[in-house]
């Protein structure tokens, strides 16, 4: 790849930005003029739309700002994307953030855009799901096999998370495609469609699950429509949090949604995700599984998403509530309290949720 110098940002064929790096290897970032006079701030917390140059800290995203790390490949992602990029003759320990920002272009999660866009055009309707399981068990188990990454990178190169996946369209709706990782069951597709239905018998906010072929759990995009596509932040990316280890309370979670949706019944969607998560001991619930949109000129939490049991650190939740780790219902409550849920209404969420995923047989962990 040539040095690239400076990169543009864009949403909607709209000019966001500027990103250059300082001779210290920060990301330095400039509002476009005309973006400052009708746009928004793509990051309140830390890119405030104001004029002038705004520099990142170098932690936790390694010298750049959180919003463009969540267009960054995580895990799986960039484990292919070295593979390909390495089978390409390019080093890619060597690629500044401005390189990989340009290789994510036009296919990154989220609305954001960057040009020069160095990212590569795919077929819409990949459906050979069978094979790319196959491959990325190779891949991830070291067998012998000479398995290129290209269509692996083409499909999920921009993916995060840990589980193999792939982005694909199928009867004009965009889905993400999950596989199995090495140490999954081997019904991990079965189990995490399972609890997306339990999610949403519990009135939690979710796209529309399918389970492709019997075994491959895929979810509908929810930064994506027919209109176009959606501004999506991870709370890791709005509070420069490091979702690799424990750095969030779920306070820090109720608060952030009441601070920049100001609306208290997305207050309670989030709470009501907190009680979800514990009931069924999704324990992996960092600071990269919460999103927020921007739709309509206002801040939403986005549709849940990453919802099953799962072990957290040292096993406990990554997020803690109300600083403990496994929690107790008086935890529960504090929490409530704090951020202006009233006491009936709290108890009457965890009630209802407790009712629901024990009448399921899917209750793992209960409040008390």
């Amino acid at each position: 790849m040539t040095s690239i110098p400076v990169i543009e940002v864009f949403i909607a064929e709209r000019r966001v930005g500027r990103l250059a790096l300082t001779p210290d290897n920060l990301c330095a970032f400039e509002y476009d003029t005309a973006w400052i006079s009708s746009g928004y701030s793509i990051s309140p917390y830390y890119l405030p739309l104001k004029s002038g140059l705004q520099i990142a800290k170098q932690d936790p995203f390694s010298g750049g700002f959180g919003v463009f790390g969540d267009s960054l490949p995580d895990g799986w992602g960039n484990l292919i994307l070295d593979r390909y990029l390495t089978e390409q003759g390019i080093n890619p320990h060597k690629l500044t953030l401005l390189e990989r920002l340009a290789l994510i272009g036009s296919t990154g999660r989220g609305a954001l855009e960057y040009r020069p866009d160095k990212s590569i055009e795919t077929e819409d309707n990949f459906a050979d799901f069978d094979r790319i399981a196959n491959e990325a068990e190779i891949i991830l188990s070291d067998k012998d096999g000479n398995v290129s990454v290209d269509d692996l990178y083409r499909y999920g190169g921009s993916s995060g998370g840990a589980r193999p996946k792939i982005f694909t369209t199928i009867d004009s709706r965009s889905w993400l495609v999950k596989f199995k990782a090495s140490l999954d069951p081997l019904n991990i597709g079965e189990i995490e469609y399972n609890y997306a239905l339990l999610a949403k018998a519990c009135g939690i906010a979710m796209s529309d699950a399918k389970l492709f072929n019997g075994k491959y759990f895929a979810t509908e995009r929810f930064d994506r429509t027919t209109e176009g596509k959606i501004h999506t932040v991870s709370a890791a990316g709005l509070l420069n949090a490091d979702y690799r280890t424990p750095s969030l309370d779920y306070l820090s979670l109720l608060q952030l949604t009441l601070s920049l949706t100001r609306d208290m019944n997305e207050v309670l969607k989030m709470f009501s995700l907190m009680v979800f998560n514990i009931l069924i001991s999704n324990r992996d619930d960092h600071a990269k599984n919460f999103s927020f949109q921007y739709i309509n000129t206002r801040w939403k939490l986005s549709p849940a998403y990453d919802i099953l049991p799962s072990s957290g650190f040292n096993g406990y939740h990554t997020t803690t509530i109300n600083g403990q780790g496994e929690p107790t219902l008086s935890n529960v409550m504090a929490l409530a309290k704090k951020i202006g849920i009233t006491e009936p209404q709290a108890k009457k969420i965890v009630d209802e949720l407790q009712e629901t995923c024990k009448a399921k047989g899917m209750l793992k962990f209960k409040l008390q």
